[in-house]
């Protein structure tokens, strides 16, 4: 820990579930963004598409790496029957995203970038979580109750549909709320 105080950290994100997770870790950091294009390549799959976009969102800070900076990207994807589930457009996408999630198994893959200005360390965590069968009642309460268009996949497991979708869950789940953070702690002490 005492090695991590004299590094200044940058998270790199706008989600106020990662940032509420730094802070539970202990970590001092301050958080700066910069808008990025989260598009990547059609052949990815699966881990590779968050590997790809956490090494884009940290490339954007290649400027502004001093000595004792370590910036931290993150991106999560939710990735059922060989296609990715990224953040909803809109309400009919935020139905469809869980009518599919909807009674099944589904995997959450969060890719992680620690950034310095001599080196650079990519990592990802799997969860699987499985869903209950949901309700066409279920889903549009919770659409319309809560915030599912800033989340991937379109819903929030620390939110009411965690609650009483998820059945299961196989990993970390706070993978599943967009930060590994026991795998983060990990390869900040090894960075």
């Amino acid at each position: 820990m005492k090695d991590l105080k004299k590094h200044n950290l940058i998270l790199a994100s706008k989600s106020p579930r990662r940032q509420y997770l730094m802070k539970e870790l202990g970590l001092d950091f301050e958080v700066h963004t910069k808008e990025v294009d989260e598009s990547f390549p059609e052949n990815l799959k699966a881990q590779e598409i968050p590997l790809y976009l956490c090494q884009k969102k940290a490339d954007a800070f290649d400027e502004e790496l001093t000595d004792n900076t370590i910036v931290i990207t993150a991106d999560t994807i939710v990735w059922i029957n060989n296609q990715v589930l990224n953040k909803p457009e809109n309400f009919d996408d935020a139905v469809r995203m869980l009518k599919l999630l909807s009674g099944k198994k589904h995997e959450v893959y969060t890719g992680v970038c620690l950034r310095s200005k001599l080196k650079t360390k990519t990592f990802y965590a799997l969860t699987s979580v499985y869903f209950k069968e949901l309700s066409q009642e279920e889903i549009e309460y919770y659409i319309n109750n809560f915030n599912p268009y800033d989340k991937a996949g379109a819903y929030g497991a620390q939110e009411w549909i965690g609650y009483i979708a998820v059945e299961k869950i196989e990993g970390s789940y706070f993978n599943v709320m967009g930060l590994p953070v026991r795998e983060l702690y990990e390869e900040l002490l090894k960075f």
